[in-house]
């Protein structure tokens, strides 16, 4: 737990920095999915300002709502493009096409590319109702398939509005092209950056609930290397050792 949310991106920076650098080392690649989200930012921020040897990155994108156009403002794609490529100048990127003429075989696209070869890190967050990408509950914990179609629940539509991307709820998609969690599981490396109060809730149901569909991010201690960045908003609702732990040491993280 870090004491605020800026202090908390740096050091999901600098450990994401370390092991980027250490795929490149190793296979002179580094393969990366990237969460775009609003509480991604400070993050992002933080990563594009690492010295990193960005042309041998490779970044695939988490999700994308169905039907936006690139040129919303609420469109993943166009955080990608401005939070991420065009601040780094990464040449091999993969957007999700959420308004694609044939989905399904935009995706099939997509996952075929994203498979070709394991993911080394994945930057992901946990929203209000504790999905992840876009795998509201009760998620899908059987797909195989790299990227589902799925259906936005309320909870996560009116966090869309909460965060000012659009007006109403009326105005949110219902339906988002997501990785499915059993792929976002095959990274080698998971970091969970989870900053703000709004965000408790949820993730003290991550963390001390059972690994159930009903808590998407609760698949996320079933993965042998996870990191959960948390601040103090966020971990205010945790209880028990887990809170204990926290509070003797400021800057520790939560390992799943």
């Amino acid at each position: 737990m870090f004491n605020d949310a800026e202090s908390m991106a740096r050091a999901a920076a600098d450990q994401a920095a370390e092991s980027m650098q250490g795929a490149i080392a190793e296979r002179g690649v580094c393969r990366i999915v990237v969460a775009t989200g609003a509480s991604q930012f400070p993050f992002l921020d933080a990563l594009t300002k690492m010295e990193i040897d960005w042309v041998r990155v490779e970044a695939f994108h988490l999700d994308e709502y169905a039907g936006m156009k690139m040129t919303h403002p609420a469109s993943f794609r166009k955080m990608l493009i401005d939070r991420l490529i065009s601040k780094t100048g990464i040449k091999k990127y993969h957007p999700v096409e959420g308004d694609a003429a044939d989905l399904a075989a935009a995706m099939r696209k997509l996952g075929s590319e994203l498979t070709k070869a394991p993911i080394d890190v994945a930057f992901i967050g946990i929203g209000e109702n504790g999905h992840i990408a876009f795998n509201d509950p009760p998620a899908d914990f059987d797909s195989e398939e790299p990227y589902i179609l799925v259906d936005l629940d309320e909870a996560c539509r009116k966090q869309q509005v909460g965060e000012g991307w659009f007006a109403n709820l009326s105005e949110v998609p219902t339906r988002a092209i997501s990785m499915s969690p059993r792929q976002i599981m095959k990274a080698r490396e998971i970091l969970t950056v989870v900053p703000d109060r709004r965000k408790a809730e949820a993730v003290k149901a991550s963390v001390e609930s059972e690994i159930t569909p009903r808590v998407p991010a609760s698949i996320l201690k079933r993965h042998p290397n996870t990191t959960v960045f948390l601040d103090r908003d966020s971990a205010s609702l945790l209880s028990g050792e887990v809170r204990e732990a926290l509070e003797r040491n400021s800057q520790a993280e939560i390992r799943a």
